[in-house]
């Protein structure tokens, strides 16, 4: 009984085909384009102001040599936040609880930005590795522990946005089974069950979005030491 909680983490296959490819490609088919019109709809203005107010905040703080990340930064913030959001549907699966998929996102855009600084500003890249004032007995210690907390860093972006989200869904499954048990012997606790679990419904749709700009405003942070 206890493994099969573990079952909705597992990718689904059709025909040995794995269904997390069809998971990936569905959002980019829910986002409605611009028409030729001289006014949008409701959903495409809204959309639209949510990405260009999304946008805005992400490089407000970054130089203008990390303006040329806006682009791939929105779109990965939208394509977390839908899957995350699907995977909350009933007979859905979340491609974002597998850690292979969020590291494939998380390793090469951090490498990206570290290849980045060493390129452009390389003393100014490699200064992190040192902070300013260190006595020298404790500069080659520093910069071993600075040196791991630096390719620490995708493997904490995977880990926690899995982490979140395979937690919250356990957790979900748990209450749900609980409250479905509870039924016929004990309803009042059945209810107030079921009332707890709406509650953590309306969490996990919060956390869903939050994990999905955590996600990329951490990545647009690590942008932000390497750019000039």
């Amino acid at each position: 009984m206890n493994l099969s909680f573990f079952d909705q983490f597992l990718s689904p296959s059709l025909l040995g085909i794995p269904l997390i490819t069809l998971a990936i490609m569905i959002p980019w088919t829910m986002f409605p384009t611009p028409s030729n019109r001289w006014l949008n709809n409701r959903l495409v203005t809204l959309q639209s102001w949510f990405i260009n107010r999304f946008t805005y905040q992400l490089m407000q703080p970054l130089n203008l040599g990390g303006h040329k990340w806006a682009t791939i930064l929105t779109t990965l913030m939208l394509l977390l936040i839908t899957m995350n959001l699907l995977g909350l549907l009933p007979y859905t699966f979340t491609p974002t609880t597998q850690l292979s998929l969020n590291m494939a996102f998380a390793l090469p855009l951090w490498t990206t930005t570290v290849l980045i600084g060493l390129l452009n500003q390389p003393t100014i890249a490699l200064g992190h590795l040192l902070p300013e004032g260190t006595p020298t007995p404790l500069v080659p210690i520093l910069i071993i522990i600075e040196t791991i907390s630096l390719f620490i860093r995708p493997l904490a972006l995977g880990v926690r946005l899995t982490a979140n989200l395979t937690a919250g869904h356990l957790l979900m499954q748990l209450i749900a089974t609980a409250a479905f048990v509870l039924t016929t012997t004990m309803p009042t606790v059945a209810f107030l069950t079921s009332l707890i679990l709406f509650l953590l419904t309306i969490l996990e749709v919060a956390v869903a979005m939050i994990q999905a700009y955590v996600f990329v405003l951490l990545l647009s942070l690590y942008l932000q030491e390497n750019v000039q």
